[in-house]
């Protein structure tokens, strides 16, 4: 395949795809033989501000106001850096890049239901955008300053659309994002409320629209897992399920009830190839759910504690030490993790994988790593069977 890294609107990877008669999209698990993907970009970053679905803190900083406006051209500029690492990677693997167009993220936003006063940024196109087949769905998105996160890839999206007749492109029902979406006293709840109501599954977003963020999602062939979190509500698996079952899925709601705060499954579950699981020791899935995995022979294998401690995280960084275990599979043998996470590397190794790595601290204060940066368009492989015990039926 031709090597190609190209920006939204050039069309040369569609082209290069339609012209040997691939098929344009076509992903259906996170591990097969990569292809082409979009790697997201920190240009134009701003911080994340404070709303009813998001309470930033500085990390050590108690006290201390988490800042506003936009990213350092500093911070930026590293961030890039690190993204450019991770693109010339991938270039030299035979993977076709793309990268999302630019956007001013410095724009407030306004509608009927509510006001904010700036948007967030393009790094983690996996939060927005999922490839399920040759299909790609936008997520409603659950914070407000996100609500327009979809428009830096548009312009791709439309050309994938156009180049080839069989790909389909859903949008999902926008929800309001007023104050009754949010439950906005889960921010003050005392430790012993939040682990009786975290069984329950109630966050930060009510269960009365349609709510969900496409990084809470994994794929596994046939079979879909959704994190029910912060950022994704029971109706918003339900919308899942009555959208995907009726077309041959398996949709399945996956629980972690000792993650206090869950936000998106690719730090908490990350398949590798099939029948091997990486699983963070801290969040195991709930016990009742694990069945699936055992009478299919799939094995779960805890990953080593991070490099670093949540306490050394960047000062900015919302997300937790594990971002360790957001890898990027490029195939069944080849995995890509960050640089400095050595006793992740060696786990891998051990395992049989060829281990690639790039630097992405600086990344990490944008919300993600390699696997919530990147947004794979195009794997080889077709829907597969990896839980045929499960039969026809969905759960």
């Amino acid at each position: 395949m031709k090597t190609t890294v190209a920006t939204t609107g050039t069309g040369t990877a569609v082209t290069d795809a339609a012209a040997t008669g691939t098929a344009v999209v076509n992903s259906w698990n996170e591990w097969d033989a990569l292809r082409e993907v979009v790697v997201g970009s920190a240009v134009g970053a701003h911080f994340e501000p404070t709303e009813p679905g998001n309470r930033p803190q500085i990390r050590g900083g108690a006290g201390n106001p988490f800042p506003t406006g936009a990213k350092s051209a500093e911070a930026v500029s590293r961030a890039e850096a690190e993204l450019g690492s991770l693109v010339d990677l991938l270039t030299s693997e035979g993977v076709t890049v793309r990268r999302p167009a630019p956007h001013d993220f410095g724009r407030s936003l306004r509608t009927p239901h509510f006001d904010v006063e700036n948007q967030y940024c393009a790094v983690c196109p996996r939060d927005v955008m999922i490839t399920v087949g040759n299909e790609i769905i936008e997520a409603t998105m659950s914070r407000r300053a996100r609500y327009f996160e979809y428009e830096p890839y548009r312009g791709l999206v439309r050309e994938y659309w156009e180049a080839d007749p069989g790909v389909s492109w859903t949008v999902a029902p926008k929800p309001s994002m007023a104050d009754a979406m949010y439950r906005q006293e889960f921010w003050e709840w005392p430790t012993e409320q939040r682990h009786a109501r975290m069984h329950a599954s109630e966050f930060c977003v009510t269960q009365d629209e349609i709510v969900f963020d496409a990084a809470d999602m994994s794929r596994f062939g046939k079979d879909i897992l959704v994190q029910e979190s912060m950022t994704t509500n029971r109706a918003g698996i339900h919308w899942l399920k009555r959208h995907l079952e009726p077309q041959g899925f398996r949709v399945h709601p996956v629980h972690f009830p000792l993650d206090y705060f869950p936000s998106h499954i690719d730090c908490t579950f990350v398949p590798l190839r099939p029948g091997l699981i990486l699983t963070n020791p801290d969040r195991p899935l709930r016990e009742d759910e694990t069945a699936m995995f055992r009478e299919n022979d799939w094995k779960l294998i805890e990953a080593p504690q991070p490099v670093l401690t949540n306490e050394q995280m960047p000062a900015y960084c919302q997300s937790s030490k594990w971002l360790s275990m957001n890898v990027l599979s490029l195939s069944p043998t080849k995995v890509v993790c960050e640089e400095r996470e050595k006793p992740l590397q060696e786990l891998l190794s051990s395992l049989g994988f060829e281990v690639l790595t790039v630097p992405f601290r600086n990344v990490f204060e944008y919300g993600g790593s390699l696997h919530c940066a990147t947004w794979d368009i195009r794997r080889d492989g077709t829907r597969e069977d990896y839980f045929p015990s499960l039969g026809s039926h969905p759960c």
